[in-house]
């Protein structure tokens, strides 16, 4: 298995991506905003950009770990 290229912390088990959200330029350089719901693994990735959102205190997140994208945490 191929590691996700970015991993974001999140403290909701709900997340958006729209791919662009730390892009300048925005969306135009992304993919259509989804809703990602984050199950009981702890983690989802998006279909699109292969983003990884892990939620905060969750079973897949290893914040001791040196992970790509750590220290990252989105709303």
């Amino acid at each position: 298995m191929i590691d996700p290229p970015e991993i974001l912390r999140v403290e909701r088990s709900k997340a958006e991506c729209d791919g662009a959200t730390d892009i300048p330029g925005g969306a135009a350089l992304g993919h259509p905003r989804v809703w990602l719901e984050i199950g009981e693994e702890g983690y989802v990735d998006c279909g699109y950009c292969d983003r990884r959102f892990v939620l905060v205190g969750g079973p897949a997140d290893r914040a001791d770990d040196d992970l790509p994208g750590k220290g990252a945490t989105a709303a």
